[in-house]
């Protein structure tokens, strides 16, 4: 196939993936990630990138957007005053080392792996979206001390392992912990860029298989599916957050549980099945 019709390919599957998923980012609150991930990797393995490395390349793509798009929503948010900076700055240490053991063990692993593992989690935090309660608390208060020093990295690890930033492992802790919600999303858009910063910065030093990376890839990151889909969602997020504000965000949020579910099993499928 030559290349610049590969390239018109897979721009057009990228402009829509960037287009749905900034209209849910915006709509729902939820970051990109979680639909970017599994988006990549449908996107990719029809144009015919497969092997062992390929969800490699879908979670460090992914979280590539995420420096863009968090950077912009702590902006926004911080004119506000919404954003918890105490919080971001205590916890930013194990956020940042947990991503950076993430890429280390995102490197070591083969694809069908980190399937099995996105599944999962992402069945997890579907199934927290459709059945969890608002009214839910561990505590009053974002913990300290040994509590802190063991959350924080497991909550960047994981993080990297789902290609996402903040969002869907940070808001439910926060507000698990007493963080008024407007709070807790705006803080953990700074979640966000602690994560995807420094694992952008290492997943572009894991090298993928030439014969196996799509043209413009840089270590695990590919270009051309980064600035699409952040041009995209730059575009659309304004749009799915005028929509939240003529609907009920509740069933919604049901709606998208039942998707991430649906996608997550998906994605064990294949795993399994290969």
């Amino acid at each position: 196939m030559p290349e610049t019709l590969l390239l018109v390919q897979m721009a057009a599957l990228l402009l829509a993936l960037g287009a749905f998923a900034g209209v849910l980012a915006g709509l729902l609150g939820v970051g990109g990630g979680i639909v970017l991930v599994p988006g990549f990797f449908y996107v990719f393995e029809r144009l015919g990138y497969g092997g062992e490395q390929l969800m490699q390349m879908c979670l460090a793509t992914s979280l590539a957007t995420i420096i863009v798009t968090s950077a912009r929503s702590v902006l926004s948010h911080n004119k506000k005053g919404a954003v918890a900076w105490e919080i971001l700055r205590t916890w930013a240490p194990g956020i940042v080392i947990g991503a950076i053991i993430g890429v280390a063990v995102v490197a070591g692993l083969r694809s069908s792996t980190l399937q099995i593992l996105f599944g999962v989690l992402a069945l997890t935090i579907g199934l927290y979206l459709g059945f969890g309660r608002a009214d839910w608390r561990l505590g009053s208060e974002m913990p300290g001390g040994i509590v802190r020093a063991a959350l924080s990295p497991v909550v960047g690890f994981l993080s990297v392992l789902l290609g996402i930033g903040g969002g869907s492992l940070g808001v439910p802790l926060m507000t698990l912990y007493g963080t008024p919600i407007h709070r807790a999303v705006a803080t953990a858009a700074g979640f966000g860029i602690l994560i995807a910063v420094p694992s952008v910065i290492a997943f572009m030093l894991v090298p993928l298989d030439p014969a196996l990376r799509p043209p413009f890839t840089i270590g695990s990151v590919n270009l051309v599916a980064f600035g699409l889909v952040i041009a995209m969602t730059l575009l659309t997020a304004p749009l799915g957050a005028r929509m939240a504000h003529g609907m009920d965000p509740k069933p919604l949020r049901r709606v998208f549980a039942v998707f991430l579910v649906l996608v997550a099993l998906n994605m064990l499928r294949k795993a399994l099945a290969g």
